[in-house]
């Protein structure tokens, strides 16, 4: 498969090198299997086999990015017979950049897991231990995804560039209900592990099952920890900040800052980690060929580094940081670095206030000031003197990026591998302990 698309990637190339300035040619074949669960047990297994071709085409300054999706490889040759004349009537880009001639690529070793791909051919059982595991911790009922993937890309470029890599990656969520009250946990990763699939279970079922009580909160600001999964769903809007087309559009908290300046507690250290194979996005060649390495994005809480591919870069005169997007540059994995307390001491730690174990519906209300609100979603845990008393039901954090990187004052060792559909760029998480947070709650 990978000479193949190679093939397929160089003849594109060939084909149409002779009437554009730039040629880059991005082929994606899938494989996935997904079993759905509903009420408790595998209701659906789908298999899906995808190839998707996305083309970058230049001619004097004007860039046109193509994408679409094709029955098999073959297709792509047909396509682009259909590329039509249409750079010529567009705009000069003010990001445009030719593609850079193609350096060495060390390749990352791991991230392809055979054992996986065998699991791939019947994974219901694996789904039936993620749910025997939450129904052990005594839930009602469970209802959640397993997904099982097997990925090959392939990059060819008119400067020269040929590469392929194949990768496998799991990602699950699993929420379970006891009552009225109901937990939620993820995982993603680029090799199966039957323990960590269990832990789904067992954590979505002990977070359903941890307190019997609803108690009342009064808006208000309070201590918080976060979980690894709600670190995860807003750390992935910090990294898309970080990305320089972010701040040159003006969305972005970093139009304020420059390299080197401090946007957050010192104890904070968010990384994009390209190179980490555990995680489903390793990758050792951006979209243009450039090798890939791990990068701080805060290190210690200071801003260290926008996020770039060649456009953005020659446009604020810096370097590709090698995370082409031919649009947007994008971090590939985060790492989110651990601190020091254990998880049991996470109640004490925290003394007095909350902690949120899920979210949903991040929305920001101004991106350069950074002000955004989420919704906590299934345990919400109120703690009074170190113990936990109760859930809180439906609240609402109400805070800005800056007050909240300002204001992290504790991370556990214990980190978590995340991917679900509120954490699409897959993270690396700790739970948080974040003081003075605005916590909202609904009247009716």
């Amino acid at each position: 498969m990978t000479t193949d698309s190679i093939e397929i990637g160089r003849r594109v190339v060939e084909k149409l090198r002779s009437r554009f300035d730039d040629v880059a040619a991005l082929l994606r074949t899938r494989d996935r299997v997904m079993v759905k669960l509903w009420n408790t047990e595998p209701s659906v297994t789908q298999n899906w086999l995808t190839t998707e071709v996305a083309l970058l085409l230049t001619k004097s300054r004007r860039v046109v990015i193509l994408e679409f999706s094709v029955g098999s490889p073959h297709e792509v040759l047909e396509a682009v017979e259909n590329v039509s004349g249409v750079v010529e009537r567009i705009e000069e880009s003010e990001l445009y950049a030719p593609l850079p001639e193609p350096p060495e690529v060390k390749p990352i070793e791991g991230m392809f897991d055979p054992n996986l791909v065998h699991v791939m051919s019947d994974p219901a059982p694996l789904a039936q231990k993620m749910i025997d595991a939450a129904l052990s911790e005594g839930v009602d009922r469970v209802a959640g995804t397993l997904t099982l993937s097997r990925e090959l890309r392939a990059l060819v470029t008119s400067k020269g560039f040929e590469g392929s890599e194949e990768r496998t990656y799991v990602e699950t969520y699993l929420r379970a209900f006891k009552g009225e009250f109901s937990g939620h946990w993820a995982h993603g990763s680029s090799h199966i592990n039957e323990l960590e699939i269990k832990k789904v279970g067992m954590r979505a079922g002990m977070y359903a099952t941890i307190t019997k009580n609803r108690v009342d909160l009064q808006p208000g600001r309070y201590d918080v920890v976060l979980s690894p999964l709600v670190v995860g769903n807003l750390m992935n809007y910090v990294s898309h900040m970080s990305s320089a087309l972010a701040v040159l559009m003006g969305y972005s908290i970093f139009v304020k800052y420059k390299p080197g300046e401090r946007v957050a507690s010192e104890k904070l250290t968010l990384v994009d980690a390209p190179r980490d194979p555990a995680l489903p996005n390793a990758t050792s060649f951006d979209d243009e060929g450039i090798p890939t390495f791990n990068k701080p994005i805060i290190e210690k809480g200071v801003f260290r580094n926008l996020l770039h591919n060649s456009g953005t870069a020659s446009k604020l005169r810096a370097r590709s940081t090698g995370n082409s997007g031919w649009l947007m540059p994008t971090a590939w994995n985060l790492h989110l670095e651990p601190g020091d307390l254990n998880e049991d001491e996470l109640p004490n730690e925290l003394r007095n206030g909350v902690i949120i174990t899920n979210n949903w519906y991040t929305r920001l209300q101004n991106y350069v000031e950074g002000l955004f609100s989420t919704v906590a979603r299934d345990a919400a845990l109120l703690v009074k003197n170190g113990e936990i008393v109760g859930d809180v039901g439906r609240i609402r954090m109400a805070t800005s990026f800056p007050m909240l990187l300002s204001n992290v004052d504790e991370l556990t060792r214990q980190v978590y591998d995340i991917m679900w559909w509120e954490v699409r760029t897959p993270t690396k998480s700790p739970y948080v302990l974040v003081r003075n947070v605005e916590l909202t709650k609904p009247f009716i």
